[in-house]
């Protein structure tokens, strides 16, 4: 049976609601209902509005910081990094990125570090921000405070799913790529077990090294990890990819893994960058417009219907969103219906 269709904008809005009822600020409520919805429309759903109870919980609990501003720990031209005081991630990375845009609009880069951010949602969904505005971006994050991923080799969790994102605006559309650097992230391994799902093949190692597919093996009593990207043969790659987001993030920014954990939090990078400032704006639309179509013409191997730039499939999910509605799992209507009673938000209701 399918799923009841509702209104992205009719979500946004009860998003935004509870959060302010719950006594974030409207600037700030209005900030993180819209990504987790623009991360639901990009099909990222374990980013997108299954968040929304989780980060109620957080701002009931005081995770989660509500009033006040980033904290300048330095500031040198081009780059700035900032105390996020456990602030809203969604927030404070579209401030970075703002930030990050102006400073590069001057000096042609600009770079804006995020140490102690709250969690940050789906990545992919800040992007369009910055290709609207033809700049290329990138955005690096870790969780200091968690460990899931085992260097190549190892059996000891260090790492986490570090993702990181990237866009480039292009004729077409905007490239736009989302990807963390281990063979699943976080909220997949929790979705899956809950469902008492299995992996396709091995992404993950139990306490003693053994591969597993089985998701219980990294909550076991001691715990398995997950693989890098590239897995159990070409998990050196994905790996070194891990390591460079976690020193790009909570390295750069000074403060990572060194510190004592501190809960739900993130260290973040956002990086801009000003074509016009390069080789010109002009002559890196055309390359990059080049580019494009000769990855789109290339000639599919059998079985699949067309070769396509990353991004590509999340807007067209987008936009079937913004036409024929999105769908809302079951569960994270659950999940937000006690909070919807005990904030006095009315549920949104299905249009098909």
């Amino acid at each position: 049976m399918s799923l009841p269709r509702y209104r992205p904008q009719a979500w946004q809005a009860f998003a935004g609601e509870l959060l302010a009822k719950a006594s974030l600020p409207a600037g700030k409520a209005e900030a993180v209902a819209g990504i987790l919805v623009e991360g639901e429309l990009l099909g990222r759903t374990t980013h997108g509005l299954a968040l929304l109870a989780p980060y109620l919980k957080e701002i009931e609990t005081g995770g989660m910081t509500v009033a006040g501003d980033p904290e300048v720990v330095n500031d040198f031209g081009a780059c700035l990094t900032w105390n996020g005081r456990k602030l809203p991630g969604p927030w404070l990375i579209m401030r970075a990125l703002d930030e990050a845009m102006g400073r590069a609009a001057r000096f042609g880069l600009g770079a804006v570090a995020i140490q102690r951010s709250h969690h940050a949602a789906c990545l992919g969904a800040y992007l369009g921000r910055a290709a609207e505005r033809g700049f290329m971006a990138l955005i690096t994050l870790t969780d200091p405070g968690f460990s899931s991923v085992a260097p190549f080799g190892g059996v000891k969790p260090v790492l986490t799913s570090n993702p990181l994102a990237f866009t480039a605006p292009t004729a077409a559309g905007p490239i736009l790529i989302d990807m963390s650097t281990s063979m699943a992230t976080n909220a997949t391994l929790a979705k899956m077990q809950r469902e008492g799902r299995s992996f396709p093949s091995p992404f993950l190692l139990d306490a003693k090294g053994t591969p597993s597919a089985d998701p219980g093996v990294v909550l076991a009593d001691p715990p398995g990890t997950v693989l890098p990207l590239g897995g159990l043969e070409a998990g050196h790659k994905g790996y070194g990819l891990g390591l460079m987001i976690e020193l790009l993030s909570g390295c750069l920014c000074g403060h990572g893994r060194a510190e004592p954990r501190e809960g739900w939090s993130a260290a973040v990078l956002v990086l801009a960058f000003a074509p016009a400032a390069f080789g010109g704006e002009e002559a890196c639309r055309r390359q990059v417009d080049w580019l494009v179509e000769a990855c789109r013409g290339s000639e599919p191997r059998p079985g699949v219907d067309r070769v396509r730039v990353p991004g590509e499939a999340g807007m067209e999910r987008r936009a079937a969103g913004y036409r024929d509605g999105i769908a809302i799992a079951a569960e994270v209507i659950e999940a937000l219906r006690p909070w919807a009673a005990k904030l006095g938000v009315r549920l949104p209701e299905p249009v098909i």
